[in-house]
């Protein structure tokens, strides 16, 4: 169960004003600190270790603009001071859906000596819950096609695949 200390008042788009403790996790907003961490979870598998950089500063540019963004939230979930997975939420209005607003999970990462211990699901959860009290009508993510496992992972947290994805890059 999620146990959350929110400042009374505050509005959904507004930046997130408190932490969440689940367990003896704290899932909080990140830090330019922890940027050189997030990175490293995100280089941390084949994919990853293909497509990023760590100590580009290209890394802090994109921190800097997603935290100036209140339309995003990068999170990261700490152990004992460790900062140990990460997850980026993406709120996007719409006129679909009669005007929902719908949350797009991007980058969740759990540290490879804490995987399968449920820190992922817990992530997941956070998510669903934050992207709720932000008045999202649903939740949405896309997961590369090689990552069965994930995929696995996903469906037993209730998640569908209803939807195919394509991707240009520029």
């Amino acid at each position: 169960m999620l146990e959350r200390s929110v400042v009374k008042g505050t509005p959904p788009s507004a930046p997130v004003p408190y932490s969440t403790v689940v367990s003896e996790i704290h899932i909080r907003r990140a830090r330019r600190s922890d940027v050189e961490e997030i990175v490293a979870m995100l280089a941390d598998d084949d994919l990853g270790a293909r497509r990023e950089a760590p100590g580009d500063p290209a890394y802090l540019r994109a921190f800097e603009a997603i935290d100036a963004d209140p339309g995003q939230l990068l999170a990261v979930a700490e152990r004992d001071g460790d900062v140990v997975g990460t997850l980026q939420l993406t709120f996007i209005p719409g006129l679909s859906r009669r005007g929902a607003t719908r949350a797009l999970v991007e980058g969740v990462r759990v540290r490879s000596d804490q995987r399968g211990g449920g820190l992922g699901a817990r992530l997941m959860e956070w998510a669903v819950e934050e992207s709720r009290r932000r008045g999202c009508a649903l939740v949405q993510f896309t997961s590369d096609a090689s990552r069965t496992r994930a995929h696995r992972f996903y469906e037993r947290l209730g998640f569908e695949a209803t939807h195919l994805g394509f991707k240009l890059m520029l």
